[in-house]
């Protein structure tokens, strides 16, 4: 079921600021399991499960609903568009890729100036994001501006893909694999008490997060993640950070967080305890909804789960589907002995 989760949240449109999509799939699909359910002001998912017991701590699990993407900011009076990321987008990545445009889904291409036609310096250099541009096939801005506006959402178009050694190619890997994960923990019963967040807009600043903690003033929270892997040819082992299909990622510190010392290493005792292959992070980089979570009044504990995603950021992500299935199980036993703290 896990996978099938997966699948079906990585196929739905989610930049940040336009996560509808996954957050009508998420309620709807955890509806027969949640107490209670509400959207916040900034458009957070919440849901509050009752377990077997309340807990002497109170619980908080996140994942962010909102992937990378791009935002028409100009039409050309040619009828190609221009835009901007939404989220840390690597250029390199974005010539010839197929995309979506707005609430029709418009399909369009990324282009950019012909090989052919680029001076030696240009051939040699990444373009700039000023030199891309999306072709939809209209012949001018007029036409254009009949489907296109300004301020348009665009999102790949990315086909879903099981390969290799149990392996999956989609877009948006990060995060809907800790949004796929919490969706199951709905659906079991749980030891204790727990408020599951569902957050957006995190690929723009950890903006949900922050809002969303406020609220719940959780003790302690668990963020549910993906993290970069970068285990290349040309990559010194040092910085291949974690390794896809090595197990979940428990990092003990990233760029943004210092994670609880007693949480990350209940988490390391229990993957080991339970013979579930684990790794932590060789080279510190990225962060997490936990860098806002942690800040929250007078501070949250906080702890991290993460499956190794390859090509981070991009239309076509590659994770371990053995890692996700992981993850659950550590994030479920995670829960079990949160449960029992004094």
């Amino acid at each position: 079921m896990l996978t099938e989760t997966l699948k079906e949240l990585c196929a739905l449109p989610g930049v940040s600021s336009c996560e509808d999509a996954v957050r009508d799939y998420i309620r709807a699909i955890t509806a027969p399991y949640a107490d209670r359910s509400y959207t916040d002001t900034l458009g957070n998912l919440i849901i509050e499960k009752k377990g077997v017991s309340p807990g002497t701590k109170k619980v908080m699990l996140a994942a962010h609903m909102d992937e990378v993407g791009l935002m028409v900011h100009t039409i050309t009076e040619d009828g190609y568009l221009k835009f901007r990321p939404v989220g840390g987008i690597d250029r390199r990545v974005l010539l010839g890729k197929p995309v979506l445009v707005g609430k029709q889904k418009l399909p369009g291409v990324i282009g950019l100036k012909a090989y052919h036609l680029t001076s030696g310096e240009e051939a040699r250099s990444i373009p700039k994001l000023t030199e891309f541009y999306i072709d939809i096939g209209a012949d001018s801005r007029e036409e254009a501006l009949r489907h296109v506006s300004p301020g348009d959402i665009v999102y790949f178009d990315t086909d879903i893909l099981e390969f290799g050694h149990g392996f999956l190619k989609a877009k948006a890997i990060d995060d809907r694999i800790g949004c796929a994960v919490m969706v199951e923990l709905l659906k079991e019963p749980l030891p204790m008490d727990c408020t599951f967040v569902f957050t957006v807009q995190e690929e723009v600043g950890t903006r949900g997060a922050f809002g969303a903690a406020f609220s719940v003033t959780p003790d302690i929270a668990l963020i549910l993640e993906g993290t970069t892997a970068a285990d290349l040819p040309e990559m010194e082992s040092h910085q291949k950070v974690c390794l896809p299909g090595k197990g979940p990622v428990v990092p003990y510190m990233d760029g943004g967080t210092v994670y609880d010392r007693e949480l990350f290493e209940l988490l390391r005792t229990l993957a080991e305890r339970g013979h579930i292959p684990w790794q932590t992070k060789e080279f510190l980089s990225g962060g997490t909804d936990a860098s806002a979570i942690q800040r929250t009044k007078e501070g949250v504990r906080v702890a991290a789960i993460s499956a190794a995603v390859r090509y981070l950021h991009t239309p076509s992500s590659v994770a371990s589907l053995e890692d996700c299935q992981n993850i659950l199980i550590l994030a479920r036993r995670f829960l079990q002995a949160v449960a029992t703290m004094e």
